[in-house]
């Protein structure tokens, strides 16, 4: 698993009862639902800092988005590109060079030109960045380009990124060492906003340090976050938990309704469902499924994503051997009653995955091996291998919400009763998801089994089935070589119809031949907001914009 879904935000303690009242005064608007007043959002967990390049998690990019613009972006409410900084941008045969065409008359918040040079001093900073700190902190860099200039530290790879020329101030060409599938669509992540390269300068954006595992940034991060986007950053009172974000005036497109976005750091899910109901804060991320017809009774607008999440059970072969053995595999996974699962333990919009690619992907394969519900099968699978007696370490994690898995501790019950029933002993161990399952599953590989997932970047097969088997991790164990070069080989081809071709035909290897994972389901979470809010787009890869947000 890639870090940024292992991490969740930093914990914060609620407000004060004199900001709350505060929040209530503020968040009134206009009343007539012209555009102005305040929106309060309820955020689960306080930003990492506010440098998209340095995050990786969703309470760090929410604000961001808000704050910066990407050369590229989704259009709202799919996983489709559009224009964002770039009003078109081509490749050249090859996949080595991208040329983006600018939009003109777009200044970053303190005055300062976009154009250009500005998007090559980004991309130059990113690539040239120095030390380990700095470079353990840029995850998709590390992801999507490979390497940096010198690599420090745990950095490792070849570089992707070559070069950036600014041809003219409306022209940037981009240079790559090597074709990657991720391109076009990984230029929308919000981790390669464009920021001031006057700001980045002017507030030492690069000095990172590091003591222990604990990581302190500069006031470029936390105090100066300088983009194009349609809101700016005023202040973070952490003494109070609110971020505050006001509108930008001189945004380049349709300026924000509202004249002010407070994010309101609540920690525990219930109490912002109590905020929600008392009207101080406007919405919420990621509603308990249990909660949906409550907030729906209420007059609250339940806003469910369209699916672009996956849950998956792994195997570690590494700890048990009879794990190496495919028809062992192949029997857990006749073995679990997923459509069981999604009826009675998920939302609506949920469905059983076939395999590691939502449907919507180009690279999905409609005939994959499936294993569908059938003990008996998986009772003579486990015989023919010689593993009637088999015993698992079933890894868990609690104190965790993910729009995977809503409730992790159920969804295990379910899957340890199914594999009971054909004879496996199952050893559940639980860890806290931030306080031991991370560790030994990632990192230690004690499990024999466990549970995780994904939600989607963007739409291309590489980001699904690359992520999860693209490299040998502790939390598989040893996997086959031949998997590794077959994902290689199909995320370096730039041909559109041939990358979706060879990604199709690595699905169908994964699902017959190698088998390190079962699929389990694929879903869509829901954000919810009160009764009096317009204008706010569900999207499939949490990547909500609040500039069309307006409230009456």
């Amino acid at each position: 698993m890639r870090a940024r879904r292992w991490i969740t935000a930093v914990t914060a303690g609620l407000l004060a009862v004199t900001m709350t009242a505060c929040a209530t005064s503020e968040r009134g608007g206009s009343g007539n639902g012209e555009a102005g007043g305040t929106f309060v959002f309820g955020a689960a967990g306080a930003p990492k800092n506010f440098d998209p390049i340095f995050n990786d998690d969703g309470e760090s990019f929410r604000p961001a988005r808000q704050m910066f613009d990407t050369l590229i972006t989704y259009k709202p409410g799919t996983t489709e590109l559009e224009p964002g900084l770039a009003t078109k941008w081509e490749s050249s045969p090859d996949g080595k060079t991208w040329t983006f065409t600018l939009r003109e008359g777009v200044t970053f918040h303190d005055g300062t030109p976009f154009d250009a040079s500005a998007v090559c001093a980004n991309f130059d900073r990113w690539f040239a960045m120095k030390g380990a700190a700095a470079q353990s902190q840029m995850i998709y860099y590390g992801d999507v380009f490979g390497g940096f200039a010198k690599n420090e530290g745990d950095a490792s790879g070849s570089p992707i990124y070559k070069s950036c020329t600014a041809q003219n101030p409306t022209t940037a060409v981009l240079s790559l060492n090597q074709f990657k599938g991720a391109f076009p669509a990984a230029f929308g992540l919000t981790s390669f906003s464009i920021s001031s390269p006057a700001a980045l300068k002017q507030y030492d954006a690069d000095a990172v340090s590091q003591s222990g595992d604990s990581f302190t940034y500069p006031a470029y991060a936390n105090e100066h976050p300088t983009g194009t986007g349609p809101f700016k950053f005023e202040s973070f009172d952490k003494a109070n938990n609110t971020i505050t974000l006001v509108r930008n005036d001189q945004y380049w497109g349709e300026k924000a309704k509202l004249d002010r976005l407070i994010f309101k750091i609540i920690p525990d899910e219930n109490a912002r469902k109590q905020e929600l109901a008392a009207g101080t804060i406007d919405g919420y991320d990621y509603p308990s499924p249990a909660d949906y017809q409550t907030l729906k009774d209420q007059g609250d607008q339940v806003l469910i994503r369209q699916p672009f999440s996956l849950l998956y059970v792994g195997f570690n072969t590494k700890n048990n051997p009879k794990l190496k053995d495919l028809r062992v595999r192949q029997a857990i996974a006749y073995a679990i009653d997923r459509e069981s699962l999604v009826r009675t333990k998920m939302p609506e919009g949920s469905a059983v995955a076939k395999e590691f690619v939502p449907p919507t992907v180009a690279g999905y394969a409609d005939d994959v091996t499936q294993y569908p519900y059938d003990p008996a099968k998986a009772k003579q699978l486990l015989a023919a291998a010689g593993a009637t007696n088999l015993t698992l370490n079933f890894y868990y994690p609690t104190e965790v919400t993910r729009p995977y898995m809503p409730n992790p501790a159920d969804l295990f019950s379910a899957m340890s009763a199914n594999l009971q029933a054909v004879g496996i002993t199952v050893n559940p161990v639980a860890r806290p998801w931030n306080g031991g399952y991370k560790d030994d599953v990632q990192k230690a590989g004690k499990h024999d089994m466990h549970m995780l997932g994904w939600t989607g970047d963007y739409n291309d097969a590489g980001n699904f089935v690359g992520t999860f088997f693209g490299r040998e991790k502790a939390e598989f164990g040893p996997q086959d070589p031949a998997m590794f070069a077959e994902l290689a080989k199909a995320d370096a081809i730039p041909d559109p119809a041939g990358h979706a071709a060879a990604y199709q035909q690595v699905n169908k290897d994964i699902m017959a031949k190698y088998l390190p994972a079962v699929p389990i389901l694929t879903t869509g979470p829901a954000i919810v907001v009160g009764p009096n809010v317009q204008g706010l787009v569900p999207s499939p890869l949490t990547d909500e914009r609040f500039v069309t947000v307006s409230k009456n």
